[in-house]
């Protein structure tokens, strides 16, 4: 009898490479979006394979945990290979969520197995997906949920932990479906011009409808003459609007400070802004590749009032107190708000991850108002919406400090349906942005300075 393993077709490409983008995420810690880009960088595919490629990353990264659920019950095992379960779960968002004809979906999935695990897995993976294909996505749902509570249900409809479903509905009650589900609608690329060096009219596509000076558009974002040169970049309009918001408050004249400038979206955008001010803007970034990164962006600003960078730690200041005018501290986060963009990170990331981060973000709040002049004004900034690390972060910080006034941060960015109080909550199925948080801190006129 003929050797079947010699006979089988070797993997298709596109797949193999989906499947080697997806292991360096679970593997390596990388980021979907940046590893998916590096790797059809080098790849060289026809645009429909690439983006072939481009869904089965982002959509399994989006789904997993809903297609890890599905394949425990298909195959009977809670646990399976890494490997394995990497396949099983590219092979479930075609048969799932894809138009990719049984046969296909089924017969390229087990060839991808049997190279990249082994011969030995081929017989399991068909039997698991030929029962996988057995319901519809929605049917697969349904059956999961029985003998489920709500949020348990909530969570697997809207494909999240059920930790991120218990914060969307304690912030939005009946709304947080919708806007769970605008969590899995991918986004179309963001563009933003670099104040003074080019002009929205150069980055074609449909501009930004709160953000004045950003446009979205499909397509290669570096086929835009302005992003090839340097003079524009790609950043989310809900990023823009943060920096909106520090650079239209009132605030004493003075050089501005980037905290956690890292990789350097905001610090492009607040540079050129300081620039039109007549002023400075210092980008400190504790890593010292990010630095490079943030050095990079803003390279394009020379003159007299072109911005500094510094690779320093924002909780241990290299700069005296009391000295710049406006403090940007957008501080390390789960990064809950950017789940369009950043798909794994809602399987990555746990409440655990909440406790480490908290004290760090309120050290680096304490020391943006210790950097900011009398008068001047913080910008507390984060990619996500969780109160843990936002109003309580703020809140926690104020409580120990007589020497600051919150300032009204919806009237003053002036976005509709984005008031959190007194601070600004913007969301993707509101305001087709990140779900960006900003609260703006006044540091009063007198008392409290140079505390540490």
């Amino acid at each position: 009898m003929p050797n079947r393993t010699l006979r089988r077709r070797r993997p298709d490409r596109p797949r193999r490479i989906a499947f080697r983008v997806l292991r360096a995420v679970q593997v390596d810690g990388a980021y979907a979006n940046l590893e998916l880009a590096r790797a059809l960088a080098g790849a060289h595919l026809e645009a429909r394979d690439a983006a072939f490629v481009t869904e089965l990353v982002a959509g399994t990264s989006r789904l997993a945990g809903t297609y890890d659920a599905i394949v425990a019950v298909a195959s009977g095992r809670d646990q399976l290979d890494p490997a394995l379960a990497e396949v099983l779960r590219l092979g479930a968002h075609q048969l799932l969520s894809m138009r990719v004809p049984l046969h296909a979906a089924v017969g390229a999935t087990v060839d991808l197995a049997a190279a990249e695990v082994g011969e030995k897995v081929a017989g399991l993976t068909n039997a698991v997906l030929r029962k996988v294909a057995a319901r519809d996505l929605d049917a697969w749902v349904a059956a999961l949920a029985q003998g489920r509570d709500d949020l348990d249900a909530l969570a697997l409809r809207t494909h999240h932990p059920r930790w991120i479903a218990q914060a969307y509905r304690d912030l939005l009650g009946d709304e947080a479906e919708t806007a769970l589900a605008a969590n899995n609608e991918a986004p179309l690329t963001t563009l933003v011009v670099r104040p003074g060096l080019a002009g929205r009219d150069e980055l074609g596509g449909e501009p930004t409808p709160f953000s004045p000076w950003g446009a979205r558009r499909a397509g290669n974002p570096a086929e835009v003459a302005a992003v090839a040169e340097g003079r524009a970049g790609v950043q989310d309009e809900g990023s823009q609007l943060m920096v909106a918001a520090l650079a239209h408050v009132p605030a004493p004249a003075g050089p501005w400070l980037d905290l956690c400038a890292g990789p350097g979206g905001k610090a492009a955008l607040l540079a050129g802004l300081a620039i039109g001010e007549r002023t400075r803007l210092l980008a400190s970034e504790r890593q010292p590749h990010r630095a490079a990164l943030v050095a990079g962006a803003l390279g394009v600003y020379t003159g007299e009032h072109a911005p500094v960078v510094i690779a320093a730690d924002g909780t241990r200041p290299a700069w005296p107190a009391g000295f710049f005018a406006r403090v940007m501290a957008d501080v390390p986060c789960t990064g809950l708000g950017a789940l369009r963009r950043r798909p794994e990170a809602r399987w990555r990331r746990s409440p655990a991850d909440l406790t480490a981060l908290v004290p760090l973000q309120r050290s680096l709040l304490a020391s943006a108002l210790d950097s900011a002049c009398p008068g001047g004004v913080v910008a507390y900034v984060t990619c996500s919406p969780h109160p843990r690390e936002t109003t309580e972060v703020v809140d926690a910080v104020l409580s120990g400090r007589d020497d600051v006034t919150v300032v009204n941060a919806p009237a003053v960015l002036g976005v509709p349906d984005a008031a959190r109080g007194d601070f600004v909550q913007l969301w993707p199925h509101r305001h087709g942005t990140d779900a960006m948080f900003c609260a703006l801190l006044r540091v009063n006129d007198q008392a409290g300075r140079g505390r540490r």
